[in-house]
């Protein structure tokens, strides 16, 4: 029995050993996640040593898919297209727990305890909250009933300070507040008629302002979340208008905005123009002629560059522009299909998908020359674990 006993403990000693030989023994502080969206899999990258750790598949339809990641950052949650919430173990490269709890997701948020996923839904409407341990349901909250009978699509999901998640309905032309303190009862401030359609949100570094962008018409509507009882008020609500608009081919993503200083730099809809905005009063202070229309506008972490892509047709080009002069200081051309870029923690290297080159090309942010490149399978999101530790990414 003693010998049997000793065998029985040599083999749970070697399978635990094998289970710890499998996975990364490593700090998670310069590793990050690339959305391989036609393969539905993603790949875990470090990005000092600029290669991929490993590759998890069967995640989904992830053609517009994003992540969040836990306190620790050893786990990413990443938001499918199909209503997939995926938890995935970065350090391990496996994945821990997937569910379809709904029938087209377009984004989430983590809470700021770490302890709740928010996932925001088209099918059903409304916004879905889930523990971050095992993915089991904590809260269901639908959205406006529409014409239809359908809830109003919900876009522009954020978390924010005093553990409450931020988000616009898309078709009833509302922001809504939601605290979680209380996880089953979820308290609800809402904000109807704050603008047509819209269709993105964002929320200011600091955690204080949330902004909409509206689709249906000029003008982006902000909300000051200390002050909440001031209600939604309109920003920018001339910008555009008189000039002719173009055809959107690709929505602008709010969440890759650029806060540079006292200034915010935002992508206008339907226009060739990065936005500069003063972020004390949020009046337009200028604009900025680019190549194409923006969809993503992103600042280098100190603020001294700005990184702009672009969509159809024009989506094979990326613009840097300086922000103490707002001129373009380079234009690249990494190939069709520049879908996402992603600065390094400190904002020495940037790393962009280019999805019809079936690659992730690496530039150096000061000499704006490129360093390397990766084989990945059209890859479009990338998110580094340093956003585990940011407001509303």
């Amino acid at each position: 029995m003693k010998r049997l006993i000793s065998l029985l403990l040599l083999f749970f000693t070697m399978a635990a050993a094998h289970a710890q030989e499998s996975c990364e023994l490593r700090g998670t502080g310069d590793l990050g996640i690339i959305v391989e969206r036609a393969s539905g899999s993603v790949q875990v990258v470090d990005t000092s040593a600029r290669k991929t750790l490993f590759k998890i598949e069967e995640l989904g339809d992830l053609s517009h898919a994003s992540a969040v990641y836990s306190r620790d950052a050893r786990y990413a949650y990443i938001f499918g297209r199909d209503g997939g919430l995926s938890k995935i173990d970065i350090l391990c490269g496996k994945l821990v727990k997937r569910i379809v709890q709904g029938g087209n997701s377009i984004g989430g948020a983590i809470s700021q305890d770490g302890s709740l996923i928010a996932v925001s839904n088209y099918e059903p409407g409304g916004v879905k909250i889930f523990s971050s341990d095992d993915l089991s349901l904590v809260a269901d909250i639908p959205a406006t009933k529409v014409s239809g009978g359908k809830n109003s699509k919900t876009v522009g999901l954020v978390d924010v300070p005093g553990q409450r998640f931020v988000f616009s309905l898309y078709d009833s032309g509302e922001i809504w507040i939601v605290e979680m303190r209380d996880p089953k009862n979820p308290s609800i401030q809402r904000f109807e008629k704050i603008g047509v359609q819209p269709y993105d949100g964002l929320v200011t570094p600091d955690g204080r302002h949330y902004i909409a962008g509206l689709f249906g018409e000029d003008g982006m509507a902000l909300l000051d979340l200390w002050h909440p009882e001031k209600g939604v008020q309109r920003i920018m609500d001339h910008y555009g208008r008189g000039e002719q608009k173009l055809p959107v081919y690709k929505m602008p993503h709010l969440e890759g905005w650029a806060m540079a200083g006292n200034r915010a730099f935002l992508p206008a809809v339907g226009h060739h123009e990065v936005l500069v905005v003063g972020s004390n009063d949020w009046k337009q202070q200028a604009h900025i002629k680019v190549h194409g229309q923006p969809v993503f506008v992103m600042a280098r972490p100190d603020g001294r560059q700005i990184w702009v892509n672009f969509a159809f047709p024009d989506n094979d080009t990326i613009q840097v522009i300086d922000t103490e002069t707002l001129k373009i200081i380079k234009t690249l051309k990494p190939g069709k299909g520049v879908l996402h870029m992603e600065f390094t923690p400190r904002g020495e290297a940037v790393w962009m998908s280019v999805r019809d080159e079936d690659q992730i090309q690496i530039f150096d942010t000061e000499t704006l020359e490129l360093l390397a490149t990766l084989p990945a399978a059209k890859p479009s999101g990338i998110f580094f674990t340093s956003r585990a530790h940011k407001t509303g990414l």
